[in-house]
């Protein structure tokens, strides 16, 4: 069952009428003039969606990009890679959770696959530490990096976290230096690098992950330096300022891709991924096919060359 977001109340309560309808029609068998009813409500429960989600605010777009329904690590590889043999620990501590990595292959091709893992009910998002990495996570990330640079495979990343885990304990351990690592050897490998922001990009945490040859990013998907609650602490010393921020930090797919932050923008179904996982899941096949498609042939100083000199071109105004 879908839940239902703050701006989606309207929406909500033609789907628990939809419901109430069909429940009276199943005991007292009301036929044609309740199923008639039923089709009324409905068109108009799907136009509403449509028209919600085509002016969907920043902040709205963050909310949805949270939303706990919306497909996970597992179900992207359930839905796109075959054979996937996971691969755990960073060789000096410990296996964490939250981002999980493995040999796969893609539309017959060999890939390595590395990315966040939030979990899907109360249990695993505890297991998972709800998609947020200690130290030992980004170092794993950047040992099956060069693993695959090894073997000559491409990387894909799925990208979904609030941001690296802020504990003492990943302090302790070296969280930034692990970061900067992970984002370095991103920089490093000669073999593509296929990014994907599938949810939340927060911080360092996803950049770690997203330094990629080309970058792709659901159209619901968000993307920023810092969440919006903690920009509006800072800012205006209130969390309940996020939405201003929110439309301030310019997280959304659309503005990132005309920002050239993104290459890519993927449509998502009408009402977010979280609705139809699986046309979202191939959408996304689609564009990490051609993405990859583009480096076909080319030599690994070419591959490696062409991401450093992708990020360095950022923020740059061409003034001569």
């Amino acid at each position: 069952m879908i839940s239902f977001l703050d701006f989606e109340k309207p929406i909500a309560e033609l789907e628990a009428r939809i419901h109430d309808l069909r429940q009276l029609d199943g005991e007292q068998q009301g036929g044609a003039d309740i199923e008639a009813e039923v089709a009324q409500i409905q068109s108009k429960a799907d136009q509403l969606l449509r028209e919600t989600y085509r002016k969907l605010t920043p902040w709205q777009k963050v909310q949805v990009a949270r939303h706990p329904n919306r497909p996970q690590f597992q179900e992207y590889v359930d839905g796109l890679i075959d054979s996937f043999t996971p691969l755990a620990g960073d060789r000096a501590y410990a296996d964490d959770k939250a981002i999980t990595g493995g040999i796969g292959r893609f539309r017959g091709r060999s890939v390595m696959v590395i990315g966040h893992e939030k979990g899907s009910d109360t249990q695993s998002r505890l297991r998972h530490n709800f998609g947020m990495a200690r130290p030992e996570g980004y170092r794993k990330a950047a040992r099956l990096m060069r693993l695959a640079d090894r073997f000559s495979l491409p990387v894909i990343t799925l990208v979904d976290t609030q941001g690296a885990y802020p504990g003492v304990g990943a302090e302790e351990r070296g969280q930034a230096e692990a970061i900067a690592r992970s984002t370095e050897t991103c920089l490093d490998i000669r073999v593509p690098l296929i990014a994907c922001l599938v949810g939340e990009g927060g911080s360092g945490g996803a950049v770690a992950l997203a330094t990629g040859n080309a970058v792709i990013m659901l159209e619901h998907a968000v993307y920023a330096v810092i969440s919006p609650e903690g920009c509006a602490s800072i800012l205006w010393h209130s969390a309940e300022r996020a939405q201003d921020a929110a439309d301030a930090m310019k997280v959304t797919a659309q503005d990132l891709a005309e920002l050239k932050i993104v290459d890519q923008v993927v449509e998502e179904s009408v009402g977010g991924a979280h609705r139809n996982p699986a046309s979202a899941i191939a959408a996304l096949g689609d564009a990490i096919a051609a993405a990859l498609a583009e480096f076909d042939g080319r030599d690994g100083g070419y591959v490696r060359q062409h991401r450093r000199d992708k990020f360095l071109a950022m923020g740059q105004l061409g003034i001569a």
